[in-house]
């Protein structure tokens, strides 16, 4: 079966997450990703947790599809450079300055393959007051704004999953594909630098934008929206409904066909009034809803054409029968077991979906064919 990175191959010095992130969509596309791990260790994610079949739910997620190298990349450079020389791809998220004090950086590796394309990801980038500081996902949420976003007017959050990981490793993978595509025009690679607190920064913009030039902090509005309403939960008798009105006609019909108050409509007439009275809005709207069980009141939402949703946990998303309907799971091996997968979001070609690997466990297969029975580059 073809896939469109089919003959690419990818060195990954990497670990944790925004790296492994990356690496495993090009692996779910057909590269080969040999992931170069610590002897004995290997990447610190392994030990995140242990609740997949005995293994780290985190690695389990980022890590399908790819070759496990153990190797002492301080020390054994004859195997380690015999991957580089045939490497189209080259991803590091190591520590600030770990790869150029090995000689590994974009610079030096490109200077002898310019074909290379060379990715690195930092928490801050190489420049600048904090460039040596360490970055971790909780803390460039922090540091970008998330976390005074997010939560309750009484206490800001964090999100609920590695948003600041998850964006460097999105914009990682996108750079990427953009380079490997220039070098089949160009014939030359690319040096690509990805910094944490500029990909969630991005995401961050719009509620940059607000409190900036709007002249106000961030409104943390628990599991509501700080400028449209009603957008958010609302009560019902057994439960709760999460529903989004955009604009002044689905107001009305929120007011006239469903909640049977169409004189609400005139008197909350834009998003700004509504917003303003947020609380009394809510109060008015959850009255009527608490007559009603969830899914009565998901009817007539669906009825009337405002959009709207139930709260399921991380586990009922698991079952959810919309991706049960289009079979958005596939069965991938791990060590010890077997686990349901989610399909890549892209749909155009069926992804490869590899085993994740257990450490080390292509070690030998890789060191015969990259450096032969005596040992020196085949």
């Amino acid at each position: 079966m073809h896939h469109p990175l089919d003959g690419i191959t990818v060195v990954a010095l990497e670990q944790a997450v925004a790296a492994p992130f990356a690496t495993r969509q090009l692996a779910d596309l057909g590269a080969r990703v040999i992931k170069v791990e610590r002897p004995g260790a290997g990447d610190f994610a392994r030990g995140y947790d242990r609740t997949v079949h005995g293994q780290s739910s985190y690695f389990v997620w980022l890590n399908r599809g790819k070759e496990s190298v153990e190797l002492d990349i301080k020390h054994d450079r004859v195997l380690l450079d015999a991957l580089l020389d045939r490497a189209d791809v080259v991803v590091q998220n190591l520590a600030p300055g770990a790869v150029e004090r090995l000689g590994l950086d974009a610079e030096t590796l490109r200077a002898a393959r310019p074909e290379l394309v060379h990715c690195s990801i930092s928490g801050y980038g190489t420049t600048g007051p904090y460039r040596s500081k360490k970055a971790y996902d909780l803390l460039v949420q922090c540091e970008t704004g998330l976390v005074s976003s997010t939560g309750t007017p009484d206490a800001p959050a964090k999100a609920g999953v590695s948003i600041a990981d998850i964006a460097a490793g999105m914009y990682a993978y996108s750079g990427i594909l953009t380079a490997l595509y220039d070098r089949e025009r160009t014939g030359q690679g690319a040096s690509l630098h990805v910094a944490m607190i500029d990909a969630l920064g991005e995401w961050m913009s719009q509620p940059a934008y607000f409190s900036r030039d709007g002249g106000e902090g961030p409104r943390r509005t628990g599991a509501r929206h700080p400028s449209i309403a009603p957008y958010g939960p609302h009560r019902t008798r057994d439960g709760s409904v999460f529903l989004g009105v955009q604009n002044d006609r689905e107001w009305t019909v929120l007011c006239r066909d469903i909640l049977g108050k169409p004189e609400l409509a005139d008197r909350f007439r834009t998003n700004d009034d509504r917003v303003e009275h947020v609380e009394e809005l809510t109060s008015i709207i959850e009255t009527e809803f608490e007559r009603l069980d969830t899914a009565h009141v998901v009817e007539l939402l669906e009825q009337g054409g405002i959009a709207n949703a139930r709260l399921r946990t991380p586990a009922e998303f698991t079952r959810h029968p919309q991706l049960a309907a289009r079979q958005r799971w596939r069965r991938v091996d791990i060590p010890g077991g077997a686990v349901d997968a989610l399909l890549p979001p892209v749909v155009g070609w069926e992804p490869v979906m590899g085993a994740v690997p257990a450490l080390g466990a292509h070690t030998e297969a890789v060191r015969a064919e990259f450096l032969g029975a005596k040992g020196e580059p085949a």
